[in-house]
């Protein structure tokens, strides 16, 4: 894999008022209300929306097909009416999409795209195989009840070329320093899942900030020390933790990271308001990131959007 420090992620065009989100459902169904208090968010922020009527179908635990499900991704990124792609859920599916992708095609036709948890394995397939910087950030179920400064975040990470930073809100240091790389953000399960297939990410040189929900302690132990034994931290230059909803205390999940990721010589920073939380704040995935324990902040270095 080429090191993620060998790059220049390609930024996205800049949203402004007026301009068309198209949504999709890479994953799972979803409850219709959360979608249309969503929608109504969208709304309010001056987005016209393309909502196309295949997200609405269900194939047991999908929202459709897995073909049917990729190729509205494909068509979306292609469609030069649409200026960026707002996922409606996470849930699970979204892995299953990753062969059917047209990577070059898609690389093409940089635009916003934003999701969380499920979403995770997409984020990193943008950054890593189509070298674009997309965002970790509420999905269309999640906006309506976001709290309004999620809300702000998500409408100023899409549309302002000055650079972002985020502070962590209760920081926790458990192993101090600055380090600086590529920033990876996403969800702790789905990047274990991922390893040892073709998608795995390559951490190395990079910043990673990792969340999850209704994990037990135990479970959090397991992925971590998996992805240890298969390298997956190797040259991981730090580590931030975001929320870890329904997962025991947070005092336990610091106490595993600190154990499983013991003797590696880089800075881990906890508390940060990225997650499944009513204030999931969006971050740009694939930009170069200063993370510094001492100030307790996450750095970007430049806009993640391109200016209009």
């Amino acid at each position: 894999m080429t090191p993620q420090n060998q790059f220049e992620p390609v930024l996205p065009p800049a949203l402004k008022p007026g301009d068309t989100l198209g949504i999709v459902a890479p994953a799972s169904p979803f409850d219709r209300e959360s979608f249309d208090a969503g929608r109504r968010v969208l709304e309010s922020m001056d987005f016209n929306l393309v909502i196309p009527e295949p997200i609405f179908d269900q194939d047991g635990y999908l929202a459709g097909s897995d073909q049917q499900r990729a190729d509205l991704l494909n068509q979306l990124f292609a469609d030069p009416d649409i200026d960026g792609i707002i996922c409606a859920r996470g849930g699970y599916g979204a892995m299953r999409l990753l062969p059917l992708l047209d990577a070059d095609a898609i690389a093409r036709h940089p635009k916003v795209f934003v999701g969380f948890s499920d979403i995770t394995v997409l984020l990193d397939f943008l950054v890593q195989r189509c070298r674009m910087v997309a965002f970790h950030g509420p999905t269309v179920t999640t906006l309506g009840k976001a709290d309004p400064s999620a809300r702000d975040r998500f409408r100023l990470a899409l549309s302002s070329p000055e650079p972002l930073s985020i502070a962590a809100a209760s920081s926790r240091v458990i192993q101090s320093g600055i380090a600086e790389g590529r920033f990876f953000c996403g969800n702790l399960t789905l990047f274990c899942h991922l390893t040892g297939t073709p998608f795995q990410p390559d951490f190395s040189g990079g910043i990673l900030l990792i969340e999850d929900r209704g994990e037990a302690p135990y479970r959090i132990d397991r992925m971590l020390t998996q992805m240890r034994m298969a390298g997956s931290f190797d040259g991981l230059a730090g580590l931030a933790l975001g929320a870890f909803s329904d997962c025991g205390s947070v005092d336990a999940i610091h106490r595993i990271v600190a154990d499983r990721l013991s003797g590696l010589d880089l800075p881990i920073l906890a508390g940060f308001e990225v997650g499944h939380e009513t204030v999931n704040m969006t971050l740009p995935v694939g930009l170069p990131v200063q993370l510094d324990t001492y100030s307790g902040t996450l750095t970007f270095a430049g806009s993640a959007v391109q200016q209009w």
